[in-house]
């Protein structure tokens, strides 16, 4: 897979709507043992907009930011959540352990990382007693913001380019997040939700997809005349598969989310 060379301004096109999941998961997040003095874990923390969320729902607690994108992490500086600690690590091999995090959260993150079930008990062994671990990935690998894609990564004009990687299945059913939890000694609690987002103005799905799961193309494309030959046919097929309304384009979008309380 590809490692993405992130945009934190194409991230940001559509900060509300990719910040909702994140606000309806800590929604569910129990009361912290000492809320005052917790120390917040934000994994995969991008652009800074959701540890900006957890600020405000935990607004004296210790909160560090950890993510292995320079320009993301330059963002969440500046302009995310500019109190916070920030430290450039990547997932897989960060340990929460020495900062004795009274809360991990991942938003949209682990669907990146192969394997990503082995860090739920890491994640969770790290937490003080009453803790808790809560993320949330995108479950719309089916949907055809994604098949096209990937049809079109193997196709004859992209193959040798972008087919080696082409299908990437990045998520779980939710049963297995739920089945993870509770291994870890965690009182799980799973859920998911299809959001209906009306996105404004012209190719908004394109426009979406160029901020997460079109990352990986945008970074192999590094000849601009291949880059806007792909964009066009990829918009054209999404434009088929998202037809505009007269309000907007329809994009639903399902997210699995799971809380899990240390024992």
């Amino acid at each position: 897979m590809t490692t993405p060379v992130w945009d934190p301004a194409q991230y940001l096109r559509f900060a509300d709507e990719r910040t909702r999941p994140l606000r309806e998961l800590t929604a569910r997040v129990p009361a912290l043992p000492d809320p005052d003095d917790a120390v917040i874990l934000d994994i995969g923390c991008g652009p800074g907009n959701s540890t900006a969320v957890l600020r405000e729902r935990w607004p004296q607690a210790r909160i560090t930011g950890v993510d292995n994108s320079a320009p993301m992490l330059a963002t969440a500086r500046a302009e995310g959540e500019p109190t916070a600690d920030y430290l450039l690590a990547d997932a897989r091999e960060y340990d929460p352990a020495p900062a004795r995090p009274d809360l991990i959260v991942s938003n949209a993150t682990l669907q990146w990382i192969d394997g990503h079930l082995d860090l739920i008990p890491r994640w969770a062994a790290a937490l003080r007693p009453g803790g808790v671990v809560a993320f949330q990935v995108p479950g719309n690998f089916e949907a055809p913001s994604h098949t096209l894609l990937a049809e079109l990564r193997r196709s004859p004009r992209w193959r040798d380019t972008l087919g080696a990687d082409a299908v990437r299945s990045g998520v779980h059913p939710p049963e297995r997040y739920l089945d993870a939890l509770a291994a870890a000694d965690c009182l799980p609690d799973v859920w998911e939700t299809t959001y209906r987002t009306l996105l404004p103005g012209p190719d908004p799905v394109l426009e979406w997809v160029k901020g997460s799961a079109l990352r990986p193309v945008l970074t192999r494309l590094a000849d601009p005349a291949d880059r806007a030959a792909f964009l066009a046919e990829y918009g054209r097929l999404l434009r088929e598969a998202y037809p505009a309304g007269p309000y907007g384009t329809v994009f639903p979008f399902r997210r699995i989310f799971a809380v899990g309380v240390k024992r």
